[in-house]
């Protein structure tokens, strides 16, 4: 399951005009060090595979840069990161969650994560779980559609 993370990033920073991992003379902790100053916003931009990507495939490119941007040399991201990221990049789902079952359900899973870090493919369930779960989510499909 893991193994997706690995080629995933490899791929973006592929795509990106950086040499793969394999190819990169320079370590990957140096590379990775000067694509975290720049925003998700331009590294996105500068994903030339995605293009003129659609809505979907932006949302899931930005969901791996941020994670990516956020996650240590080993690709893995701290339990106390991933807190601090859903409270400042996915406020608009967390926010009044707090008293719900569920929702504690979730973060009390996270708290007792085995490996005290998350893979990408972990943060992704994490953010899944937390949508399907959320508010937001249940206002979002009360909306009428208008066509």
């Amino acid at each position: 399951m893991g193994g997706c993370t690995h080629s995933t990033q490899d791929q973006v920073l592929h795509l990106e005009g950086e040499p793969s991992p394999s190819a990169a003379p320079t370590s990957t902790l140096a590379s990775r060090k000067m694509t975290k100053s720049i925003s998700t916003s331009k590294q996105l931009a500068s994903v030339k595979a995605l293009g003129k990507g659609s809505d979907l495939e932006n949302a899931i490119a930005t969901a791996a840069l941020i994670f990516r941007n956020s996650s240590d040399p080993d690709s893995k991201l701290g339990k106390a990161t991933a807190k601090t990221l859903l409270q400042t990049q996915f406020r608009n789902f967390t926010e009044g969650q707090e008293t719900k079952p569920k929702y504690r359900e979730i973060l009390s899973e996270l708290d007792e994560h085995i490996e005290n870090k998350l893979d990408f493919e972990d943060f992704m369930i994490l953010l899944l779980s937390i949508t399907l779960m959320s508010d937001l989510l249940q206002n979002m499909w009360s909306v009428e559609i208008m066509k």
